[in-house]
């Protein structure tokens, strides 16, 4: 007999998906951030509201979580997949570039940070140790929320979301160094930590130098012979495999699990695989995320803010306010305007989910009374819930502050050539590589997809931009910025994946201009019932290039030959149109690729 799963672990299970199928698309419909959603879901469902209430009615227990530990492993891997897709829209080049501000500004922001706060705990009465491990705690950002939250605003590559995001990389560093010191300190052999230390420092660097090395080598040959057996279910093995191998060879080093997970994202976003993965990843990082806000949500307790509105509410907004005191003024010092350190600032400014890790380690080692701990995880919470509101917030207030001014270097790249507006190649086999081949003679930048594993790894060896993915994905469409696509050519030989295609970018975008090649005049009418602008069939065109081969070779002259082969593909297609009546031909997107200003060679990703 099948041992049955804990009925703890299905009604978690339940009240995520409920919370994904049916609360967060009614907060959607309100306007509501899903951030914010899942938060609320977590604060009804947990142990300081329905939980609660359970023990007075029992039926209650059916929807309510008593114990928030048991989600908190599955909460950690929200944070584990939201790094690796971070990892995915980065690249070791870009990384490189932020140098300067992950081991700069990071370090600065963390100990000015820990400084002022335990100053500002010692002058209102508290011991020296507990007031730097308040410090401490309070110095950590929210990684998960603060990514999440400039995800959904695409602010992510603006200089704010670059700030913000190296900072929280430090943090997310210097988490490994901070426990250990703490687990020293606690346990009284802090004066013997220094050899300890740098074995934990050795250790670090060696899981991820083994990470980068092995997946150099054997992410590219992993994912090609995958890709060649043609089946998403093992494509979405592969993919989980690769996610989760580097965040637990991280923690079996000691260090964040988040921090491998963003190793394997960057390793894998300069193949040909980075689109198709995004794809295949987004909805298991989405759902995951949502369990790690709930549990946030979980730990929020209105009732101990209750008892002391003061001091939780005044701790929340002084935590807030002296952050943003210290970062905006260290991001502009690094190079940020004024305009982005401020909202960078804000969205730094609350707590994070390394504080109550801090904070129970510093509880473990009797380095804090545990009622002062209990009070700042209050703070804690109810400043991480408040991320969203500031993100609002912050853009405004930002703008209203300063006017911009130049940027660092490493904020102010130029946009790299992959996010022009571009034409998309469905399909990169002779006729692809042909209209590729023209595309570039005129200067229009272009991206192609392809299913042959091979031949996307020959082209992209040869500086071609092929990636390889499954073109009929109405997501995977989306993530290659369709929306600022100039035109869909598609040169698939399948006419079913043709007419697939066609329909979902048709429906994605009514303004597109969309080419497609088709069969005969019959498959070529269709296409134009669904949504293609131009539809070419291939036998009428070999037709022709065959009459005019002939005409030629038998002396007619080149200019007559051209008009009249033009005149027969006008009539075919007049022809082809006849047979769709009732199809809306648009052709107006043409005008708009004819007449863009190209701005430089084919694009590379």
């Amino acid at each position: 007999m099948e041992a049955a799963l804990p009925a703890s672990t299905l009604k978690v299970v339940l009240i995520v998906l409920a919370a994904a199928g049916v609360v967060i698309p009614l907060f959607h419909r309100l306007r509501i951030s899903q951030v914010v959603g899942f938060m609320l879901v977590g604060a009804a469902v947990g142990p300081y509201s329905l939980g609660r209430l359970a023990g007075h009615a029992p039926w209650l227990a059916a929807v309510a979580v008593q114990d928030p530990d048991a989600i908190a492993p599955v909460a950690r891997f929200g944070v584990v997949f939201l790094m690796f897709m971070i990892g995915l829209e980065l690249s070791f080049a870009r990384l490189w570039t932020m140098r300067r501000l992950v081991f700069g500004l990071g370090p600065a922001q963390v100990l000015g940070g820990t400084a002022v706060l335990a100053a500002v705990l010692r002058l209102g009465g508290m011991a020296t140790a507990p007031a730097v491990m308040l410090a401490l705690a309070g110095t950590m950002s929210s990684t998960a929320i603060v990514i999440q939250v400039l995800a959904d605003d695409k602010r992510l590559a603006a200089p704010a979301g670059r700030t913000a995001f190296a900072i929280l990389l430090f943090q997310d560093l210097a988490v490994v160094p901070i426990l250990f010191a703490l687990g020293l300190f606690g346990s009284g052999m802090a004066g013997e930590g220094a050899a300890g230390l740098w074995l934990a420092a050795v250790q670090a660097l060696m899981a991820v130098g083994g990470i980068v090395a092995v997946g150099r080598l054997a992410l590219r040959p992993l994912l090609r012979s995958v890709a060649r057996t043609q089946s998403p279910d093992l494509f979405m093995a592969a993919c989980l495999l690769v996610v989760l191998a580097c965040a637990l060879a991280t923690e079996a080093a000691g260090v964040s699990m988040a921090l491998g997970a963003l190793i394997g994202g960057l390793l894998l976003a300069g193949t040909e695989y980075r689109r198709q993965v995004e794809v295949t990843i987004e909805p298991f990082k989405g759902l995951l995320v949502g369990v790690f806000l709930i549990s946030v949500g979980m730990g929020v307790d209105l009732r101990h803010i209750a008892a002391a509105p003061g001091t939780i509410l005044g701790g929340a907004v002084a935590l807030v306010l002296l952050q943003v005191a210290v970062i905006a003024p260290l991001a502009r010092a690094f190079g940020t305007n004024w305009a982005a350190s401020l909202e960078a600032a804000l969205l730094l400014g609350p707590a994070g989910e390394f504080s109550f890790v801090i904070l129970a380690v510093a509880v473990a080692g009797g380095l804090l009374p545990r009622d002062v701990a209990e009070t700042a995880l209050a703070v804690a919470a109810l400043t991480m819930t408040s991320i969203p509101l500031l993100a609002r917030l912050a853009r405004p207030l930002a703008r209203r502050a300063v006017a911009a001014r130049a940027l660092d270097p490493a904020l102010a790249e130029p946009v790299p050539a992959a996010d022009q507006p571009r034409v998309v190649i469905a399909g990169f086999g002779r006729v692809g590589q042909t209209v590729a081949a023209l595309l570039e003679v005129h200067k229009i930048p272009y991206i192609a997809l392809d299913r042959d594993p091979d031949r996307v790894a020959r082209q992209r060896k040869a500086g071609n931009p092929v990636f390889w993915g499954d073109m009929t994905q109405t997501a995977l469409l989306r993530r290659l910025e369709f929306a600022t696509a100039r035109a869909l050519v598609v040169t698939l030989d399948a006419p079913q994946a043709v007419d697939e295609l066609v329909a979902a970018a048709r429906t994605e975008r009514a303004d597109l201009l969309i080419v497609a090649r088709a069969r005969d005049a019959r498959h070529a009418a269709h296409l134009y019932h669904v949504g293609a602008s131009d539809a070419v069939p291939e036998a009428i065109e070999a037709s022709l290039q065959l009459a005019e081969a002939v005409l030629v070779d038998v002396g007619i002259a080149m200019g007559p030959v051209i008009a009249s082969i033009h005149e027969k593909r006008e009539e075919m297609q007049r022809s082809i149109k006849a047979m769709a009546p009732d199809a809306e031909i648009r052709v107006f997107g043409r005008r708009r690729l004819r007449d863009a200003e190209p701005k430089r060679g084919a694009a590379g990703s």
